[in-house]
Order: C-alpha cells, then structure tokens, then sequence
C-alpha cells in the first residue's frame, strides 16, 4: 500500500469539505483509481473528479494531461484543480 496526499483547490475543495487527505492505495495504483476512489470517498465531489475535462490534476506540481494515468508514487502529492473562471 501507497500513502499519498490530495489538495483540494476552489469548488474540489468546497465539494470535498476539506482542503485536503490522505489516501491509502493498492502499489500500483494510478491517478485514474484515485479519481474512483474520492469519487466514493466524497460523492458530492463525484460529478467533478470523475470528468477529466471538469477538473485537471497536478502530480507533485506537474499537471497532468487529460487521458494520462501516471502511476503513483508512495509520498507522492495530487491536486485537484477546477476550472477558474473570471474577468
């Protein structure tokens, strides 16, 4: 198992109730069961984590591209980036 930490930004964070977790994964688990996992975790939070076009994850500062599954790292740290809107 792998221990990884997950940032919530903007309406991820409203969503979720917390700025950020932790989670626990299987060792080879990739962003794409991590996005299942906090869907079920935070079910206000599953319309958003699960549409990779809504909502745009960093790994460890790093975005990552839409239809990329990077395997995680133990330690490693995701966030959840919503689209900014303003003018």
């Amino acid at each position: 198992m792998i221990t990884i930490k997950v940032l919530f930004f903007a309406s991820a964070r409203e969503a979720a109730g917390t700025g950020s977790t932790e989670c626990q994964l299987e060792d080879s688990a990739d962003t794409q069961q991590l996005r299942r996992l906090l869907a079920e975790r935070y079910p206000k939070l599953s319309s958003l984590v699960l549409d990779e076009e809504t909502i745009t994850l960093a790994l460890n500062e790093v975005y990552v591209d839409e239809g990329s599954n990077p395997t995680l790292k133990q330690g490693d740290t995701v966030a959840l980036i919503p689209p900014i809107s303003g003018g």
